[in-house]
């Protein structure tokens, strides 16, 4: 297991330029690529289409890309190692690009915000995620920022399990790309800004016209 006693082991220094470590949860497939438990993996597509990253590196159990943003470089990365091992994944490329936890970004889907409604934060526990309690897990902190992205309760008497690996129905495919246009928008605000002008932007409901 990795632990993280303090940010100075995790720095580099007489570092010129501030790299991000920005990664997506979900799971690696064809028949999981737009599930609801891929939200990560979707808004990770997009960052790099936005910001022209080929994601083509295979590294530490990822799919990474690296590039330009901003003053900064980003590192993107998408884990492949399925959702409840992508601890495995993270904690190795924070500590080969000596990224420390505050410019990490931990992106993923979130049962208890409705679908529209956007969450940054700078900590906190996995809320029943199995993979942000395998990042917290390999970390040895849950002090790490990240942006969840809400998909709402499964209706009836569906488990919360079987709603996350259901695709977006028609109906929600609009407001969809509405919430991944304004999520790739928080990330980039993140980098540019910091993680405080980021929530004051972007934390809140999407409200459709």
């Amino acid at each position: 297991m990795l632990r993280f006693l303090g940010r100075r082991q995790l720095t580099a220094p007489n570092e010129n330029v501030l790299t991000y470590l920005l990664v997506g949860l979900g799971n690696p497939g064809r028949e999981y690529r737009t599930n609801r438990h891929n939200l990560g993996f979707m808004t990770i597509d997009q960052l790099s289409q936005a910001l022209g990253i080929r994601m083509s590196r295979v590294q530490s159990k990822a799919l990474v890309g690296i590039g330009p943003m901003d003053q900064s470089k980003v590192v993107v990365a998408k884990p492949q190692t399925y959702m409840n091992l992508s601890g495995q994944a993270v904690s190795s490329l924070l500590r080969f690009y000596k990224i420390p936890l505050d410019r990490l970004l931990v992106i993923h889907d979130e049962l208890d915000l409705p679908l529209g409604t956007l969450r940054l934060r700078p900590g906190g526990g996995s809320a029943g995620n199995r993979g942000l309690a395998s990042i917290i897990e390999q970390l040895g902190t849950q002090e790490f920022p990240r942006l969840r992205i809400g998909i709402g309760h499964p209706p009836g008497q569906m488990s919360g399990a079987d709603y996350v690996l259901r695709d977006f129905p028609p109906v929600e495919r609009e407001l969809l790309e509405m919430v991944l246009k304004r999520a790739v928008e928080a990330v980039q605000v993140f980098v540019k800004s910091g993680l405080e002008a980021a929530m004051n932007q972007y934390n809140g409901s999407l409200q459709k016209d």
